[in-house]
């Protein structure tokens, strides 16, 4: 594919429309869209919004289907089927939590109402879910963000993803992105546990003080929404530091912290792109809890193809979430390109590239 002249901060995948006669064309041609830092090659990708993230994201999927398509069946899809169908999930340590739960609840003065009691429910089966998967996540999952990421910065690089440079690369990275992941799962069990303290602590005094049942709900749903904030934003910070322990040569704490650098004055955009999938995921899971777990119409035999078809879904928003958020990270960093016989050489094999030649 030839490259024209040397382009924008930010890589842009546009649709070639010239000329009627090239109906052959079945993919898009990225063409670099222009202008140069005044030192010399290093170029920049304008900052986005969230709708063009996803214009972003949606181009780069067309232009390399095949391999993004692959990535979902291998990696994500096993684990989307896992986690919908809690095939690893024991109910009854998911009915002993959730009783836990209840009683803590009703001692720090709330009232055990209905959505009180679905609440505790919903939230023992995603905590005993996570602890049961969490062998899944750090694997097969870690393995899709990758991936993920690897063939986003092969595209931007106009390079072709190759599953022998991309294992090549794991096995160098590896030991850093495990060390990121595991950070992160300590930084969500915090966000979560500090909410958990506040929130036993805020009712306790409001029920001693004397306030009623529904004050202390109404006090409890408050403080419910502003864990909800932080909690997204400490997951957005999360997910760049995943992207960065693979793009940078750096991992842990450091990555995260690089990643709360990175973003500042685009957090509003990363919020967007959390919830957007939150609640794609979120409908994706409603609909095979309905559908597919809970018989409440005909005979059941549609659940031979809803459940792999919602399976496939969710696996999908999955993907659209992983790829959103490394061009985010693309779009909040100065890319740093080295041309070469009209080709920009990506992150990754620049990194590759020059610790090979130090062995050497």
């Amino acid at each position: 594919m030839e490259v024209g002249s040397v382009n924008s901060p930010r890589n842009r995948l546009d649709h070639s429309k010239e000329g009627s006669e090239n109906t052959h064309i079945e993919k898009e041609i990225f063409e670099l869209e222009s202008s140069q830092n005044v030192g010399g090659h290093n170029y920049q990708f304008h900052s986005m919004n969230a709708l063009e993230i996803l214009r972003e994201t949606v181009r780069i999927l067309r232009y390399n289907s095949s391999g993004f398509m692959i990535i979902a069946a291998l990696f994500i899809c096993p684990v989307s089927a896992v986690l919908m169908s809690n095939l690893l999930v024991n109910q009854y340590v998911v009915k002993k939590f959730t009783v836990r739960l209840l009683l803590v609840a009703k001692t720090s003065g709330l009232p055990l109402k209905p959505f009180i009691k679905q609440s505790c429910q919903r939230f023992a089966e995603t905590a005993v879910s996570s602890a049961m998967c969490f062998p899944l996540f750090i694997t097969l999952s870690l393995l899709s963000k990758a991936a993920v990421i690897y063939c986003v910065d092969s595209t931007y690089s106009r390079k072709t993803a190759d599953v022998f440079k991309f294992f090549v690369i794991i096995h160098k990275i590896w030991r850093r992105l495990v060390l990121t992941y595991v950070w992160m799962c300590m930084v969500i069990v915090g966000c979560v546990t500090t909410f958990f303290v506040f929130l036993v602590a805020v009712c306790s005094t409001l029920s001693v003080i004397g306030f009623s049942p529904d004050l202390v709900v109404y006090a409890a749903i408050l403080l419910g929404l502003v864990f909800s904030v932080v909690f997204a934003n400490a997951t957005v910070v999360c997910n760049i530091g995943i992207v960065i322990s693979v793009l940078e040569d750096v991992s842990g704490p450091q990555a995260l912290l690089r990643s709360g650098v990175l973003i500042k004055g685009q957090t509003q955009v990363g919020l967007l792109i959390f919830l957007g999938s939150t609640i794609g995921m979120a409908f994706v899971e409603g609909l095979f809890e309905h559908r597919v777990k809970t018989l409440s119409y005909g005979d059941g035999s549609s659940r031979i193809w809803e459940g792999p078809l919602l399976v496939i879904m969710y696996s999908f928003v999955v993907l659209i979430d992983s790829m959103m958020s490394t061009v985010f990270y693309f779009s909040c960093r100065s890319y740093s390109m080295q041309a070469a016989d009209g080709q920009c050489q990506s992150i990754l094999e620049t990194m590759t590239t020059s610790e090979s030649m130090g062995i050497q």
